[in-house]
């Protein structure tokens, strides 16, 4: 494919930029499952330093060192995938700004990112650092889905929609998913599973209410999912509404379906003393439903300007 981009004065068509950018897109969902498998099974500091591990370019041959060394490498290859997105944007012919926006912002997050896991070691997985990381992760989620999402359509090739409040209140589902997700990093940060293994780590937990944190905060966290259940089935009400724009019911209809599985997940983990193993799954369904409830505001659209009427 590369050949026939230098075949054509190194520019890209459509289709192939949106395979850039869904390649983009796989690497990042990727790298946060890795990521928090990284950190479930107590290796975040199974490399001491940085970017070398025990001052090697090569890891020693021990479990916490190989996983944790290995999610480096892979982050490496993120990093060229998140590159060629914002090169090729200006590639794409025909050019569109947005892309190019968008793009540009995947190698500048994989470049802070870079940075914030070195501080993250440096500083003994503080649970700022720590929540920072997979925060900014999930920041750069929602700018490699717009971008592939944008790739997917030419401009003007979707129709806009009239149903005002119908998209809105989908869009309105975004700020508290976001809220959910950084509450349930949180109790992530002052669970059993701060990132360190244990054996002479240094492990540092979120602690501002002593011993009743972890409670506090999975408290919280629960009413927040139900609301965001709650609120999810609203939506969807009001898009099947008479006169609504039914677009984004089906994504909706998963968005329910991952929040149910998440509340599933959430009470068994909870009942069973937290075991890192569905501690992940849980991880790996946030990223689902986050992915979800983009989708659902990508698919309700834009609106059409009120001033043009129709």
């Amino acid at each position: 494919m590369f050949a026939r981009a230098r075949a054509n004065g190194w520019t890209v068509s459509p289709l192939f930029y949106r395979r850039v950018a869904y390649v983009s897109l796989a690497s990042l969902v990727l790298i946060v499952y890795t990521g928090a498998g990284v950190r479930l099974t107590g290796s975040g500091l199974g490399c001491p330093d940085w970017p070398k591990c025990f001052g090697s370019a090569v890891a020693p041959l021990e479990t916490h060192a190989l996983i944790e060394y290995g999610n480096r490498l892979l982050s490496g290859l993120v990093s060229v995938a998140a590159i060629a997105s914002g090169v090729l944007a200006w590639r794409r012919r025909p050019f569109r700004k947005e892309l190019a926006i968008f793009g540009a912002l995947l190698p500048i997050g994989v470049l802070m990112q870079g940075a914030l896991g070195a501080l993250t070691v440096v500083y003994d997985l503080k649970p700022g650092f720590v929540m920072a990381h997979y925060i900014l992760s999930m920041l750069l989620l929602d700018a490699a889905f717009t971008l592939a999402w944008c790739a997917r359509f030419e401009s003007g090739e979707r129709r806009k929609s009239t149903d005002y409040l119908g998209v809105w209140a989908v869009r309105a589902l975004l700020p508290l998913g976001s809220l959910t997700i950084m509450v349930g990093t949180a109790a992530t940060a002052s669970g059993p599973h701060a990132g360190g293994a244990g054996t002479g780590d240094v492990i540092n937990r979120l602690n501002f209410k002593g011993s009743d944190t972890l409670d506090w905060i999975i408290a919280r966290h629960s009413v927040l999912a139900v609301v965001l259940g709650v609120a999810a089935l609203v939506v969807a009400g009001l898009l099947a509404r008479p006169g609504g724009d039914r677009r984004a019911l089906p994504q909706l209809g998963f968005v329910l379906g991952l929040i149910a599985a998440q509340g599933i997940v959430g009470v068994v983990q909870y009942n069973n003393a937290l075991p890192a193993e569905l501690v992940w799954i849980h991880v790996v369904l946030a990223v689902a439903t986050w992915m979800a409830l983009l989708w659902s505001v990508a698919v309700a659209g834009r609106l059409v300007p009120r001033e043009s009427g129709a």
